[in-house]
């Protein structure tokens, strides 16, 4: 795909980077709503996507809803570029004290230990851990080749 964009209604990518074309708007389409929009290309591609949000009734604040979303973004793309997925799991979940986001496919998968720590790939895991630790959560990101991938993120809410 390199640099060529392709478009969806709200959603550009662009090298395989999902970027969203409106404003975010938590308050009106609420989290879930912002990181479904991301899902079109997906779907488009064929990978079909299941929501599981047993979160209802959790206030999330604006910047962890932030980056809850920048860390789905970060998922959703390498589903897009990489994975050849068929189907594909978005959860958000409240846990003791925070919330938690579930990125899980069943694509072609790879070797999570390299891809984090290796000079030439991982960088947007890498940052978007280095930023959900800054934040006081956590992430792991399970995946071995051939066995799909799962990345989840947990932030405190207090």
């Amino acid at each position: 795909m390199g640099n060529k964009a392709a478009y969806d209604e709200d959603v550009i990518t662009v090298g395989g980077v999902l970027t969203d074309q409106h404003p975010l708007d938590f308050y009106t389409l609420g989290l879930a709503g912002c990181i479904d929009r991301l899902t079109r290309p997906l779907r488009r591609q064929g990978t079909a996507v299941r929501w599981d949000t047993p979160h209802w009734g959790i206030e999330i604040p604006a910047d962890c809803a932030s980056l809850l979303y920048q860390s789905a973004r970060e998922a959703l793309s390498n589903a897009y570029k990489y994975s050849e997925a068929s189907c594909l799991t978005v959860q958000l979940a409240a846990v003791d004290h925070g919330i938690r986001l579930t990125v899980a496919d069943d694509g072609t998968g790879f070797d999570s230990k390299r891809a984090t720590c290796g000079r030439h790939h991982g960088y947007g895991l890498r940052l978007m851990s280095v930023a959900v630790r800054e934040a006081g959560g956590s992430v792991n990101i399970n995946s071995s080749p051939g066995h799909g991938t799962s990345v989840t993120v947990t932030l405190p809410l207090d």
